[in-house]
């Protein structure tokens, strides 16, 4: 049951207003808390139309969506506080139920690890990986830390490792063209000028016979960003038959979400997340002589 203070300096307001002004709480979950959730001010039972003053403490209670089965899977914590979760995710591991797909996923892993820490949250992811790729995915437990989270997306600096075929030309740069979805396909999407703006920054690290490790920074988080920008400057990921890499060597993308830099939400302090690379793309640099 989270607590919201009342800072000194907020007047005399109705709960509701505050919740939704000052503590950052979105409608939707608003409406959780108003028609299925639970209100206390000073540990006292109240209602959506009381007031709160400065000093006040809000105690609030909400439903957690529970239709997620809880599943005893593998899962490599990289950090955890009382407010959020990082886990490691990865290749093949899909970060949400999907149609055709109720089990196996993150989002069934740590449903189970909460209920073995006798924790009652949901899950609220803050970013989403392919299924294909590995790495860092940030999840609050809380709906309003997520929402905070989302609201400050450009405050979070999501940096990966790609090993692509090709050299890069310039070393670094950055790719500022849209994407959108490619026509006749739910999966596939490309450079298109009526997409969405997307803008991917990376750095050539080291360079192998026609391959590269790159640091790849995203600035936008559109659907396949990496894949599409990387291709179209025609250094595809390797492992990526979608977007035209090279599968010989490894039979997925070669992309993983190495760190994640952010404000706490709560505590403001600069937080930096690492996941050292995985095996497999630890063995490719290997083949290609790294």
């Amino acid at each position: 049951m989270p607590d919201f203070k009342v800072p000194p300096t907020c007047p005399t307001q109705l709960v509701k207003d505050f919740m939704r002004r000052q503590a950052g709480i979105s409608l939707t979950l608003w409406r959780k808390i108003k028609n299925n959730g639970t209100l206390a001010i000073n540990t006292i039972p109240a209602a959506v139309h009381d007031f709160v003053n400065p000093g006040d403490i809000i105690t609030v209670t909400w439903p957690e969506d529970s239709s997620i089965i809880a599943e005893q899977l593998p899962l490599a914590i990289a950090y955890e506080d009382e407010w959020l979760l990082a886990v490691d995710k990865p290749a093949g591991m899909l970060v949400h139920p999907a149609t055709g797909q109720h089990s196996g996923t993150l989002a069934n892993a740590v449903m189970h690890y909460y209920r073995l820490q006798n924790y009652s949250c949901g899950f609220h992811p803050v970013n989403r990986l392919d299924r294909n790729t590995s790495g860092l995915v940030l999840i609050a437990k809380r709906p309003d830390i997520q929402h905070w989270l989302n609201q400050n997306q450009q405050q979070i600096a999501k940096l990966y490792l790609a090993i692509v075929s090709g050299i890069p030309y310039p070393d670094k740069g950055i790719i500022d063209t849209p994407i959108g979805r490619k026509p006749g396909s739910i999966i596939e999407r490309e450079v298109r000028p009526d997409g969405q703006q997307a803008i991917t920054h990376y750095r050539t690290l080291t360079v192998f016979n026609n391959a590269s490790l790159l640091e790849v920074i995203l600035e936008t988080g559109r659907t396949h960003q990496i894949r599409v920008h990387l291709s179209y400057i025609d250094c595809p990921l390797l492992g990526d038959d979608l977007y035209g890499g090279p599968t010989n060597l490894i039979h997925r993308q070669s992309l993983h979400a190495t760190k994640l830099s952010l404000p706490h939400p709560v505590t403001k302090q600069d937080l930096d997340i690492i996941s050292p690379i995985p095996n497999d793309l630890a063995y490719l640099l290997t083949q290609l002589g790294g």
